[in-house]
């Protein structure tokens, strides 16, 4: 198939999953460029994000949606596009141009496909970035934000001078619910160990000491009668019902996430799960709202993503990157994930990124 751009046999590394289990499963493998279908583009891939489920999918191979093995990691990328398919043209698409810097989800893809210097997407998927931003920073919202934005603005849908408790407030969504939440003008609170305190603090949220402190006794000391959201990507059906007391009434209990599951394994996620259902049955005035798909929201997301991508180039949010890691070195990035102790985002960066920083390019 003909495309316009790099059509030689050029070859490019990706990290794949060889079998499930601990980090050193992750190895780099060699391949041809990745062939273009028409309506896709190929994008060279400059920061790719790490998650908790990239964990997950890496460790288990039952937990629903997992292919087999290997494949590929990394659900959000920003990179340059590279090379475009039939039917995708510069006069014909305005907004896609080779070398035009992008952002993206691999949702597409399956379970990812980001953990790679080249990945092929259709031109719909993806978003211009705004000149002189930093791609390791604006890979953190395509997942992080927007979720952290869904679950604040779309779910609990909160109103200036609310009150809300944010668990994992030092994380890469965590963060971004605090920054956002600033932004919104809300009385914030985040639970997050002792070292990060002072960034919980720092972006506007009052700190707990989740390993310390009973968090719902806690909130009520602060408050009185509790605050009018929680969000809770912790799960667990102890979690969830502790999470529900901090709350006053009418208030909403905001769960999204598993992350006790990397404590507890898989099996937390029923136990959740029922435990949210019957939260929502309680007729006591609280609520417990279900959280849709994010990657389901095609025209909301790319809208979304645009409006936080300006954002982020206006110096109005700054997101919290933990470490940015070679790709070649991802076994090295889960490993930080697991042992924890960090805060913000992980991010992975290839050659393109580092070669780009070297020469004295900080962003778009």
């Amino acid at each position: 198939m003909a495309t316009q751009g790099k059509t030689d046999a050029m070859q490019y590394q990706r990290v794949v999953v060889t079998q499930h289990g601990e980090p050193d499963v992750l190895q780099v493998v060699r391949e041809d460029l990745p062939e273009l279908r028409a309506g896709e583009v190929r994008v060279k891939v400059l920061a790719a994000g790490v998650s908790a489920y990239d964990l997950m999918f890496r460790r288990s191979g039952t937990l629903p949606g997992t292919p087999r093995v290997p494949f590929t990691l990394g659900e959000d990328i920003v990179g340059v596009i590279d090379a475009l398919g039939e039917g995708i043209s510069s006069s014909k698409a305005s907004t896609i141009e080779l070398g035009q810097m992008v952002a993206a989800p691999t949702f597409c893809l399956g379970v990812g496909g980001g953990y790679a210097e080249y990945v092929c997407l259709p031109a719909s998927e993806l978003v211009p970035l705004p000149p002189g931003v930093d791609p390791a920073e604006a890979v953190c919202l395509v997942v992080n934000y927007l979720t952290a934005y869904m679950v604040m603005h779309r779910v609990a849908n909160v109103h200036s001078g609310e009150r809300i408790l944010v668990h994992g407030a030092a994380g890469g969504v965590g963060s971004a619910l605090l920054e956002l939440g600033r932004l919104a003008r809300l009385d914030m609170y985040g639970t997050a160990s002792t070292y990060n305190h002072e960034l919980v603090s720092a972006l506007g949220a009052t700190p707990i000491d989740y390993r310390t402190e009973d968090f719902c006794a806690r909130i009520h000391a602060l408050t009185g009668d509790g605050v009018d959201v929680v969000f809770d990507p912790i799960g667990g059906a102890r979690q969830l019902w502790r999470s529900y007391r901090s709350l006053r009434r009418d208030g909403r209990l905001v769960w999204f996430g598993v992350a006790a599951a990397k404590k507890h394994g898989l099996g937390v996620i029923p136990l959740t799960l029922l435990m949210r259902t019957l939260l929502a049955l309680i007729p006591d005035g609280r609520q417990a709202p279900l959280t849709p798909d994010l990657g389901k929201e095609d025209a909301w997301y790319r809208s979304t993503l645009a409006e936080l991508l300006d954002l982020l180039a206006a110096g109005k949010i700054e997101p919290v990157v933990a470490a940015r890691i070679p790709l070649a070195e991802a076994a090295r990035a889960h490993e930080l994930l697991e042992r924890g102790g960090y805060a913000g985002k992980v991010v992975l960066v290839t050659n393109a990124y580092a070669e780009r920083l070297n020469a004295g390019w900080p962003g778009g």
